[in-house]
């Protein structure tokens, strides 16, 4: 398991702290799961290069799920919680990557993100789960 602390509503880069524990654990070839431990957050695969497409992912889901929505009935801890919980169904809260000479088989320009969907800060748990040899 991992953690990984945000600064409120943000895509983190988290494929280095993955990839390390893929290295310590020594499998070459096979699966790496990923899951995220909380209802709020999500994890996304995409461009790692350029920062605008995340910003631009930001602004899209924002116009399509709205903090603070009238129609929401769930508001426990602010205008931004039941839009967080849609955000995250919309995503993914695991991923499987495959492992090729125990590296992730990810794409030149894929990169691995937790998406934080609230405003606050929060610390993130994470298990990563590795099968193969």
């Amino acid at each position: 398991m991992i953690s990984v602390q945000t600064q409120g509503r943000e895509t983190i880069n988290i494929t280095r702290e993955v990839e390390q524990v893929l290295r310590t654990s020594g499998v070459e070839q096979g699966l790496c799961h990923v899951f995220v431990h909380h209802t709020s957050a999500s994890l996304i695969i995409t461009e790692n290069a350029d920062s605008d497409v995340r910003r631009d992912l930001e602004n899209y889901i924002a116009k399509l799920v709205l903090d603070g929505d009238p129609a929401y009935r769930h508001d426990q801890e602010g205008p931004d919680d039941m839009a967080a919980h849609i955000r995250s169904v919309l995503t993914q809260s695991e991923i499987t990557i495959p492992v090729q000479a125990g590296r992730l088989a990810l794409g030149t320009w894929q990169g691995l993100f937790l998406w934080e969907h609230r405003y606050r800060a929060h610390r993130r748990k994470l298990t990563i789960t590795l099968t193969g040899s």
